[in-house]
């Protein structure tokens, strides 16, 4: 006999399951991280992210055409300057002529609608790899680096970026960045705030694929700690003071209780970073058949449910072209 409980009459069929739904996942909901190396012709294959390519900015309109073609309208974009690029300053990280600026000319010129993200960090530019500019003592200088940053975020607004994502972490650096956007007529270009940045062991294969670790120590002095959620309001009520367009928090598999946080105190647009160590969890296990291919939306999905408003993913072409083949 059926129960007078509704649940269960709710899943008869795919067409009831999908009107019923809470959770949706779209490839709107998606940003692609895509990786910028030197050269021309470039397209490699990272070995740590299988499926994932370092690309010359010439590379970069055809992903981002093939992105735009399943629906996916946004993009984050990383720089990976040779080592011989590298300096104490991080000085490349903003040349008028630097590999990002590049870059962006080259993919606005050719796809004016594609939603240009770019990451805004030291750590691939200096010769040490932190976040940061050092001091006598080797310590982080907070505002000798928030000060870089903002120039680093100038000029990529400067070639045509729509929106900067600061994600070193620094106290200070979302407030210095908005200043000095909008003192230079850059008003209309957004920030995504790395606010709630993770010292997770899950970077392994970003920092390979972005030659960024550190040549000494960690990043735990700046990045949070594992074990705090209710700091991570008080990060990102920090960043929203300072300017924040959208927030975000990185990871987002192992921190979903903190996305949840986050969505029900504050009302600006979030984003979750489903981090390289994730991708590649997933991928290697559905590669060795132990996981079907539907795990990708259902870890897609969970970072939505919890509460991101777009999830950043290496899994944004794979994720939107299975969502258009009709996979729920």
């Amino acid at each position: 006999m059926w129960s007078r409980r509704r649940p269960r009459r709710l899943r008869l069929n795919q067409t009831i399951r999908d009107l019923a739904a809470e959770t949706a996942l779209l490839p709107d909901d998606l940003v692609a991280p895509l990786f910028v190396v030197e050269g021309k012709g470039v397209r490699e294959p990272i070995p740590s992210m299988p499926g994932v390519f370092h690309l010359s900015a010439d590379e970069l309109p055809r992903e981002a055409e093939y992105l735009l073609s399943l629906g996916v309208r946004a993009v984050l974009l990383f720089g990976v300057p040779d080592d011989s690029l590298k300096d104490a300053e991080g000085s490349y990280a903003w040349r008028e002529d630097g590999l990002v600026q590049r870059a962006v000319r080259e993919l606005k010129a050719r796809l004016p609608e594609v939603w240009l993200i770019t990451d805004v960090c030291l750590c691939s530019y200096t010769e040490h790899g932190h976040c940061g500019l050092l001091d006598d003592r080797g310590a982080i200088d907070d505002e000798r680096t928030c000060e870089v940053l903002s120039e680093v975020a100038l000029s990529h607004a400067a070639a045509g970026a729509d929106m900067v994502a600061p994600s070193d972490m620094m106290d200070g650096r979302v407030g210095f960045i908005r200043d000095r956007l909008d003192e230079a007529g850059f008003g209309r270009v957004g920030i995504m705030a790395y606010s709630a940045k993770y010292a997770s062991c899950l970077y392994g294969p970003f920092r390979e694929a972005a030659h960024s670790a550190p040549r000494f120590g960690d990043r735990r002095s700046y990045q949070m700690d594992p074990r705090n959620a209710r700091e991570a309001l008080v990060e990102v009520a920090l960043d929203v003071e300072e300017g924040a367009d959208v927030v975000m928090v990185k990871p987002a598999l192992f921190y979903l209780d903190v996305v949840r946080a986050v969505r029900e105190r504050f009302d600006l647009p979030l984003a979750a970073y489903s981090v390289s160590g994730e991708y590649a969890m997933v991928k290697r296990a559905i590669e060795g058949g132990l996981m079907p291919r539907a795990a990708i939306l259902e870890l897609l999905t969970s970072v939505r449910r919890a509460g991101a408003d777009l999830v950043i993913t290496y899994f944004a072409a794979e994720a939107a072209s299975m969502l258009r083949e009709g996979w729920r």
